[in-house]
């Protein structure tokens, strides 16, 4: 009876064995099929090749490509090893119809959930950037860097030492403002990776093609001007002038106070002095001890207070024939005119309250 008793106790134990190896088995299996998918998913997304061998390729995204059409594209460019992944991992991380279409370079040595982000936030090869009128070369500058295609500290340091081979900024002072006024507004394509000193050398040459197309120089000496004080003269009018049509009109306030040897009394360059923007200006600004303030100092600025464009450099060497001294801002952005100051006064009462 004794013998019987262990041996169905050695019986029970082997069959509770084979239970819990019964149970095992699967689990390790599942375990093991995790890591077999997530090692494929993984060299699947992994670089084609390492930095040491790295090569650029350019690709184009077509308008409304699908993550699987653009899959097929990086495949065929060889910057991908698995077309299915990348269109699956993009579709699992919500960017699958974020996709922005254009010109890309890309590396064989990014991963491909890199490539995707690339292609997401739209980091074009050839970014087009346009410069706005009134733009000072600080803004310039932050343009470019928020578009990913400059530093800002490269840009401004290039725009106040390198040596520009162009006539028209010959005997200009060196430092941060010395090309103010001179990075022609426009539109422009600029390819990923140029230097900053390339980008402000396009800029320099669009200012140089509208010089030559105007025939500025000449035109400005029939005004009695020197090319520099015309864009100084120019860039005070673009930031005064809210509508082209009234930039001549400003111009010809400006001719008459000069030749009355007025103060000027443009309240954008106090703004330019005061490094702001800001649009009230309040009579300790006025003060401000700066020869860009044209409230304190007669004749012109030292330099431009920001970048002309064609509209306002025409104004200048075509300036509206008035007797007008004066003029105050509307709501609207337009200008009230004014010959004396008792005029102006009821305009600024009128306008301003």
């Amino acid at each position: 009876m004794g013998k019987m008793r262990i041996k169905f106790n050695s019986l029970i134990k082997k069959t509770a064995g084979a239970g819990r190896c019964s149970f095992r088995v699967p689990a390790i299996s599942i375990l093991c099929v995790l890591s077999i998918a997530a090692l494929y998913i993984t060299a699947s997304l992994s670089p084609v090749a390492a930095r040491a061998n790295a090569r650029d390729v350019v690709v184009v995204v077509p308008q409304h490509a699908t993550a699987s059409q653009v899959g097929k594209i990086l495949k065929q460019h060889r910057l991908i090893r698995n077309s299915l992944m990348f269109s699956l991992y993009a579709r699992f991380t919500g960017m699958d119809g974020m996709i922005r279409a254009g010109q890309y370079r890309l590396s064989n040595s990014m991963p491909a959930p890199v490539i995707l982000r690339e292609l997401v936030e739209g980091r074009l090869l050839a970014e087009m950037v346009t410069v706005p009128e009134g733009f000072t070369t600080s803004q310039v500058a932050e343009l470019l860097v928020s578009k990913g295609l400059a530093d800002r500290e490269k840009f401004i340091s290039a725009a106040a030492s390198e040596d520009f081979p162009y006539s028209f900024l010959e005997g200009l002072p060196e430092g941060e403002r010395r090309l103010e006024g001179y990075l022609f507004p426009d539109t422009y394509q600029v390819i990923r990776g140029t230097e900053e000193t390339a980008i402000i050398n396009m800029m320099l040459q669009r200012f140089e093609r509208e010089m030559a197309e105007l025939d500025y120089p000449a035109r400005a000496r029939s005004m009695g001007l020197t090319v520099h004080q015309a864009v100084t003269f120019a860039s005070m009018v673009e930031r005064e002038a809210k509508i082209d049509e009234e930039r001549p009109v400003i111009a010809g306030v400006i001719y008459n106070r000069l030749k009355m040897s007025m103060p000027l009394q443009i309240d954008a360059t106090v703004q330019y002095a005061l490094g702001s923007s800001r649009e009230t200006l309040y009579y300790r600004d006025l003060e401000v001890d700066s020869p860009y303030n044209t409230y304190k100092n007669t004749g012109f600025p030292p330099g431009p207070i920001a970048m002309p464009g064609r509209v306002s450099l025409l104004a200048v060497v075509n300036p509206d024939r008035n007797d007008y001294l004066y003029y105050v801002a509307k709501e609207d952005g337009s200008h009230a005119f004014a010959r004396t100051l008792a005029e102006h006064d009821a305009n600024r009462e009128r306008y301003q309250q």
